[in-house]
């Protein structure tokens, strides 16, 4: 399959609509439909109906193919670059807001002494956004953190050959507004909390989603959406009183208008790993070494 009509064909099925593909790829539409109509003659089998526009089940199938191909095809371009490239070597390092940690920051400064001549970026990314940044070769190293059991790795979606790798773990804690009648707990239990109010914050919290299947409950109910990555923005919410948020407890230390109880049930952690593709090598793999202590491993 031809990458180009594959990577029109999610931009149309993602936007619903070829003329909004158009606009988005830079095309007309007329050369969007073209792109469809030569795909589906390729696969011998209709894609989308037309109107309206949506996936037929060939269409869907593909759709879940079509992103991690096109991820790989990325991911082995910026390879190729990266080797052919001359001049200034890079270090592209991605972290969740969570997992950008006093550690990581020194160890980032340790990995930049050991390689004075590099270009080093951070960018501080939706969970959601680090995995594909990784996987496509924009980003060489990404952290990316959420809560786990202690056996278990953080769930990640299919977008080819990761490696994760842990990088530490924190107690979890209910963050409340001071004068909340749960402050006086030693603890809580999560299953307690589903009919409470919540903050929504996929990207600065644990994500409601993720405590509605860790309970196997429907509860937890937003009361504000929080879309951003600054934890203290967060935080301040909190302390206004508009809602709770689970938080790893070295986040909150130190937080002015609120009060932490631990989390008890479900025995859960607040984790961080180490993400990367097959190939780490050069400052990366330096910057691997210091945040993972696993010198065996990145040595």
């Amino acid at each position: 399959m031809d990458p180009h009509l594959l990577r029109t064909f999610v931009s149309v099925a993602r936007c619903g609509s070829f003329s909004d593909a158009a606009h988005q790829l830079g095309f007309t539409p007329a050369a969007v439909r073209e792109h469809i109509a030569s795909l589906e003659a390729d696969l011998r089998t209709a894609l989308l109906t037309r109107r309206p526009v949506m996936l037929t089940s060939a269409g869907a199938r593909l759709l879940e193919h079509a992103g991690p191909l096109l991820l790989r095809l990325d991911a082995a371009r910026a390879d190729v670059e990266r080797l052919s490239a001359s001049g200034t070597a890079r270090l592209a390092v991605g972290a969740s807001p969570l997992a950008m940690t006093p550690r990581i920051a020194t160890a980032l400064d340790r990995a930049r002494r050991a390689h004075p001549a590099i270009r080093t970026s951070l960018r501080i990314l939706g969970r959601r956004e680090i995995p594909a940044a990784v996987a496509s070769g924009a980003l060489d190293l990404g952290l990316i953190d959420g809560p786990a059991t202690p056996a278990d790795a953080l769930p990640l979606p299919e977008l080819g050959p990761l490696t994760t790798v842990p990088v530490a773990e924190a107690p979890l804690v209910v963050a409340l507004p001071t004068g909340h009648p749960l402050t006086r707990r030693l603890g809580l239990r999560l299953a307690d909390l589903a009919d409470a109010h919540w903050l929504d914050a996929p990207d600065a919290a644990m994500p409601l989603g993720r405590l509605r299947a860790l309970t196997h409950t429907g509860g937890f109910r937003a009361t504000l959406t929080y879309e951003g990555t600054d934890v203290r923005g967060l935080i301040a919410l909190t302390a206004a009183g508009h809602g709770l948020a689970l938080l790893p407890h070295p986040a909150t230390k130190g937080a002015p208008g609120i009060v932490t109880v631990p989390l008890i049930t479900p025995r859960l952690v607040h984790r961080t790993e180490l993400l990367h593709g097959p190939a780490v090598d050069g400052p990366a793999r330096t910057l691997a070494a210091l945040v993972t202590g696993d010198r065996h491993r990145y040595g």
